[in-house]
């Protein structure tokens, strides 16, 4: 019988690994936020959704990120609000005509602030200021790109008016650093790593967004928001700094197992203060914010907590 019993839990064993999920969670470049926060999303799914797993993985960020959830090649994917709500909709390359219809949200998580950061001996002071110059609008196919362009051309600036280059975080930080470029584009949650190596280096300044400017940005796109950069946020950043944000949607594919969705949803909820230990940009990751802002409809899982905790959910996140 001895056998037979160690036979039996040996099959328990392979039957458990064989059910247990493996998620893959598709955040951005490793110089951002989104991979940082997705890390510990991962961990805490880890910890707290039995039977799941997960791991985060670098990717080109939010355009990438929904093609990769529309082929359900990733199970989760943190993506700006504009892109996602575009992508669902298919006004956005490579998504027209071919709408990512399946994706639902679990939730918007944080905002974004879009940050255009120069040398402090460069001479740009405003937005305008960049006509002729050498600037980096974000890695290709990243929110970042997505938000610059809508910021420039809502203010009469277009990449004709430029010398546009398309880097990932840490290469926009390097080339800044290495007198390659003028100024760069961040759409991420304050602060970031690249950044902030970067102003421990060189003398840095945040181009501050004028009202008008910050007006017709919310114009053209009504997914921005008026936001505030805080004194100090780096090195060298001696006054409040004002600029548009965008919140960051955590997305699914509605084929999403409904009590996974669920429990991934109610957990990071209920275990935020691990989220703020690995990044403070989780400190907004709350339900208030979540339905507040998040563009597209919910998973059902996901509907299903907030209900339970006891939130109004408008009518347009129902699925």
């Amino acid at each position: 019988m001895r056998p037979l019993k160690y036979a039996l839990a040996a099959l328990a064993t392979v039957a458990s690994a064989a059910s247990a999920q493996d998620l893959s969670i598709a955040t951005g470049g490793t110089g951002g936020t989104y991979y940082p926060y997705g890390g510990g999303l991962a961990e805490l799914i880890g910890r707290h959704v039995e039977g799941a797993s997960a791991t985060a993985e670098v990717t080109g960020a939010s355009v990438e990120n929904m093609a990769l959830i529309a082929r359900q090649e990733s199970d989760l994917a943190i993506a700006l609000a504009d892109t996602v709500y575009a992508a669902y909709n298919g006004t956005i390359d490579p998504f027209t005509g071919r709408a990512v219809e399946d994706a639902r949200a679990l939730a918007s998580i944080y905002p974004n602030a879009v940050q255009i950061v120069t040398l402090a001996d460069s001479g740009i002071e405003s937005l305008s200021d960049l006509a002729g110059k050498r600037v980096s609008v974000g890695a290709p196919g990243s929110g970042t790109e997505v938000n610059a362009q809508a910021l420039l051309e809502a203010n009469g600036i277009t990449y004709d008016d430029i010398e546009e280059q398309r880097l990932n975080f840490n290469e926009t930080a390097d080339a800044l650093r290495d007198g390659d470029i003028d100024a760069g584009f961040w759409s991420v949650g304050p602060p970031t790593s690249s950044i902030m190596n970067l102003a421990a280096t060189r003398d840095i300044r945040l181009i501050p967004l004028a009202e008008a400017e910050i007006t017709k940005a919310v114009e053209m796109q009504p997914v921005f928001a008026p936001y505030t950069l805080r004194e100090g946020i780096y090195d060298g950043v001696g006054e409040p700094v004002p600029t548009i944000s965008i919140p960051n949607v955590l997305v699914v594919n509605a084929a999403m197992d409904e009590e996974l969705a669920y429990q991934i949803t109610k957990n990071m909820f209920e275990h935020v203060d691990e989220l703020i230990a690995v990044h403070p940009a989780a400190n907004d990751t709350t339900p208030d914010f979540a339905l507040s802002s998040t563009p597209i409809p919910l998973h059902p899982g996901a509907l299903r907590y907030y209900e339970e905790a006891g939130h109004t959910v408008p009518d347009k996140l129902k699925p």
